[in-house]
């Protein structure tokens, strides 16, 4: 059902057309002049108006502009009398959906309102997607490093500038490159985002700067590369320093020519993007050990900003909770629960090492599997009593050899990314970028068992 205004001066029309959308089961109002559809819409904005355009007083084009300046996505359907093609276009131009003439046919006017309210339900749900993603893209907390990093986000995002952004895993390096794109002048062009620890090495030229037919096994067509589908836009080259030596040297000299060269040959073709880049890496260690090339990071790091960890800055942990909370809830549909002050004080507490993600997961799984009316500190702790003990007190420093160490230091790592994970094994090791047999047999090995009978996902 829908909520229907019918704006005409002539009583018997409006009387007509309260009779088929009621009947259709939708919700009628009517307004006599375009005085009173103005009054009407500010008392209630309607999902359709159907609006005459023949009026005295305010004729209906004039009413049309003034609704739509009060309400820009209102969905207005013209109707006239004495319709012309000229008067057609200049309500369409002015923002009119459609423009019918009189006397309506039946037909036309129910097919009319259903495509408009559809094209309603789709304007809607785009609109609401994409409130969605800015909230999930929004950067929340106070920290002085965080407020810092902010300020730094704000006067380089306008430029052109490359950047390097450094942090820890989870830490939301992908949020700081998609802020820095949000605030520049390629804003309205794409965002692409290539992860180099994902794509396997051979393939990562062909994703990165396409391919000709015939250029390999399986190139049954040409493609268009990464760097070509970000034109004008920006190229987020996620976990750099995971990237293969001979992809490096083609990026550099991508970077040098602003022109890419599709594998297998054909003419270079210019790119206009902006590249920001990430790692978790120490790519001063990786040059040094030959993994890296200097020469790139020079030609990435005009500007580097460093994300803090989360234990840099646990004032933030409230508000990170609070914004997860009301994430999930409205994504997932869940019980509105809130968190105790002392629930709070308690993941405030807690080290962290998977950082912002494993907060976010940990939030989630709070909601899910609390059962009282709020979340309470007893809650916190059996969820992250693996993350708060054994990583703020190693016993891997205890160990008296050096396997000792390395099995020991591995096994409580492997066992903080999987609470991170909630213990799913293959959402685990696609962060890991392991194998997940690989990750099974190292559980085996280092007795890593999840803490309860639950069913993985």
């Amino acid at each position: 059902m829908a909520d229907l205004l019918l704006v005409d001066d002539e009583p018997a029309i409006r009387r007509v057309l309260r009779q088929l959308f009621e009947y259709e089961g939708h919700q009628v109002r009517e307004a006599g002049s375009g005085t009173e559809a103005l009054r009407r819409v500010r008392e209630e904005v309607p999902d359709l108006v159907f609006l005459d355009v023949r009026m005295p007083e305010m004729d209906g084009m004039e009413v049309l502009r003034r609704l739509l300046s009060q309400q820009p996505e209102l969905h207005i359907i013209m109707m006239s009398g004495h319709g012309t093609i000229q008067s057609a276009l200049e309500a369409t131009r002015e923002g009119a959906l459609d423009f019918l003439e009189k006397p309506l046919d039946t037909d036309r006017l129910l097919l009319t309102v259903r495509n408009a309210l559809e094209r309603k339900e789709l304007a809607d749900s785009v609109r609401n997607l994409r409130s969605q993603i800015a909230l999930e893209e929004t950067m929340v907390g106070r920290a002085p490093s965080f407020v810092a990093l902010l300020q730094q986000i704000e006067r380089v995002a306008p430029t052109d500038a490359r950047v390097l952004i450094t942090g820890e895993n989870g830490t939301g390096k992908e949020l700081v490159a998609r802020a820095l794109h949000r605030g520049s002048r390629r804003a309205a062009a794409p965002f692409v985002e290539v992860n180099c620890a994902a794509i396997p090495s051979e393939l990562i030229e062909s994703e990165l700067f396409g391919h000709v037919k015939g250029a390999f096994t399986g190139a049954h067509q040409d493609r268009v590369g990464r760097f070509q589908q970000a034109q004008r836009g920006t190229l987020f080259l996620d976990e750099i320093g995971d990237m293969a030596l001979p992809a490096q040297a083609k990026v550099l000299r991508a970077l040098e020519e602003g022109k890419v060269s599709p594998v297998g040959g054909g003419e270079p073709r210019p790119v206009d993007v902006r590249v920001l880049a990430a790692t978790n890496k120490d790519l001063d260690e990786e040059i040094a050990s030959g993994r890296f090339r200097e020469d790139l990071y020079y030609r990435l790091n005009v500007v580097p900003l460093r994300v803090p960890p989360l234990r840099a800055r646990r004032e933030d942990i409230p508000a990170l909770v609070e914004h997860f909370r009301r994430q999930t809830v409205r994504n997932e549909g869940l019980r509105p629960l809130v968190f105790s002050d002392e629930a709070i004080q308690r993941l405030s507490q807690v080290d962290w090492p998977g950082n912002i993600r494993q907060l976010r997961n940990t939030v989630e799984r709070l909601l899910i599997l609390s059962p009282g009316p709020e979340v309470t500190a007893a809650d916190v702790t059996g969820m992250t009593r693996g993350a708060a003990s054994e990583l703020s007190q190693p016993s891997f420093l205890e160990a008296r050899t050096y396997q000792e160490f390395r099995d020991e230091s591995e096994r409580v790592f492997l066992q903080a990314r999987l609470e991170a994970h909630g213990w799913n094994i293959s959402e685990a090791a696609r962060a890991l970028h392991m194998p997940r047999s690989n990750l099974y047999k190292k559980m085996e090995r280092l007795n890593l068992h999840r803490p309860s009978d639950g069913v993985e996902a």
